[in-house]
Parts: C-alpha cells; structure tokens; sequence
C-alpha cells in the first residue's frame, strides 16, 4: 500500500524560510513525479512544484519560481520543498502526490497524480 508523510509544516512571518517533507512508503522511486499540490481556505488546488524521479527534471509555478525549491533524496525514498521568502499568499495546506508510473519529465497535470497525502497546514503571518 502506498502512503505519502507529510511533515514540517508550522506557523512563520513572511520573510522566513520553512522545509516541508514528504516520506514515500510502498512504492520505490521510479519514473513518476512527485508533486507538491496547495489549498488555501476557500480556493482550488493549485500546483506548486513537481520533480521528476527519473530524470530529476523540475517545474514550478510562477507564484513560488525563484522562491521554493522541490528536491528528493532517494536513500530515504523523501521528497522535499524548502520555501524561502514566505508571503502570506502561500498560507496553504500544502499536499504532496505521486502520479502514474511512465513519465520522464515532471508535470504539473493534477490528473495524473494517483496517490496523496494528508496535507500539512503552512501559515505566514504578515
């Protein structure tokens, strides 16, 4: 059974820098994404950042490029999204999702990410 941890969300003011974790049990990495997904309170799911397994290959959205960073560390199956320079926009439930096997480069399509996790809570204060 596959399941996503993620971990390191908390409560900082804008400016500051936070690591969120994703931890993959049930599924080694392989050719599929990972992607962070974010909701903030009365709004869609939006994509963050996505990296691809196999090739290492990345995509942001405008609204984090520059700011956040998606990376993996394949010994302990983990994939990470490191924030810098928070703004309260990015006050959000941030998810991390697995998609389908068979890609090679990251992607950003939410219908084809299979697997979820709970979601940890990220707020900025101003």
């Amino acid at each position: 059974q596959v399941q996503l941890v993620e971990s390191g969300g908390g409560l900082v003011q804008a400016g500051d820098s936070l690591r969120v974790s994703c931890a993959v049990s049930g599924r080694t990495f392989g050719s599929y994404n990972m992607g962070w997904f974010r909701q903030a309170p009365g709004k869609e799911r939006e994509f963050a950042a996505a990296i691809n397994l196999f090739s290492g290959s990345t995509l942001y959205a405008d609204s984090v490029k520059g700011r956040f960073t998606i990376s993996r560390d394949n010994a302990k199956n983990t994939v990470y999204l490191q924030m810098n320079g928070l703004k309260p926009e990015d006050t959000a439930v941030y998810h991390c999702a697995a998609s389908k096997a068979g890609f090679y480069v990251a992607n950003a399509d939410v219908r084809g990410y299979i697997y979820w996790g709970q979601g940890t809570q990220v707020t900025v204060s101003s």
